[in-house]
């Protein structure tokens, strides 16, 4: 199970590294390379993201990276195909992200067995609130993968822990209200909101949304157990090239 994999990481780190990557951008070779790097620089999971035209919840730079990859031929079947590479060469845990629209075109039972037969530990589907979710919760299940939820900022308590009554092996928190990769204050006012997401899941929790250098994560030690980096480490591929992703990974640290 993915929060045991987790529980046993955190008996050797402070805070563990989650980075996320767009399938198929800048390329499928190149998205191999990073992950190569990635692991290298010691990550210890990874969100593959399955490119959608319309991921409401990323800002323009992973937005114009679904679209990239999308012109360039990306599909869902070759992502199911990339990530099973990716959990066969790498022993670190995998999740895919993308959204709903993804999983009831594919079929959620298809959707989630083919993901577990290529190794992958869990979903992320920022759309999906768990009320609406039976079909994807009970596939999900069968196929013993890990549904991830989110809790916001505006999240109040019980509804916090109706959500991570859901959840499995992780619940990711986002710092702030808005989209990936604008800026967020790591703040008294941020030490309140994980404080309250402490208080409703015993769930390990990931943080995302403006994760961008090593004072964010250290920041985030003691509050969360997860720190989540996205936006920026595209921004380093398009302004330094996917050599730079180690370098920058291992900074993190």
């Amino acid at each position: 199970m993915l929060e045991n994999v987790l529980r046993r990481k955190l008996r050797e780190r402070d805070i563990l590294l989650m980075t996320h990557i767009v399938l198929g951008y800048p390329s499928f070779e190149a998205s191999a390379r990073i992950v190569e790097a990635m692991v290298g620089a010691g990550v210890d999971l990874m969100e593959l993201q399955i490119p959608f035209s319309e991921p409401i919840a990323d800002g323009p730079v992973i937005l114009r990276a679904n679209q990239e990859a999308l012109n360039r031929g990306a599909t869902v079947r070759r992502c199911m195909e990339f990530g099973g590479e990716m959990c066969r060469a790498f022993d670190i845990p995998f999740l895919f992200m993308t959204y709903c629209n993804i999983g009831f075109k594919y079929g959620m039972d298809r959707f989630a067995g083919d993901a577990a037969r290529a190794g992958m530990r869990g979903i992320i589907l920022p759309d999906l609130p768990p009320e609406e979710g039976r079909e994807y919760l009970e596939a999900m299940a069968r196929h013993e993968l890990a549904p991830v939820f989110i809790f916001a900022p505006t999240t109040g308590l019980e509804r916090m822990r109706a959500i991570a009554s859901h959840g499995r092996g992780l619940i990711y928190c986002v710092a702030r209200k808005g989209v990936t990769g604008a800026e967020t204050s790591f703040s008294r006012e941020l030490d309140d909101y994980l404080a309250r997401c402490r208080a409703a899941t015993d769930l390990p929790l990931a943080v995302g949304f403006g994760v961008r250098d090593r004072a964010d994560v250290d920041f985030l030690k003691g509050k969360a157990d997860i720190a989540v980096i996205g936006t920026q480490t595209l921004r380093v591929i398009e302004e330094k090239g996917v050599e730079a992703v180690g370098d920058f990974i291992a900074g993190l640290r």
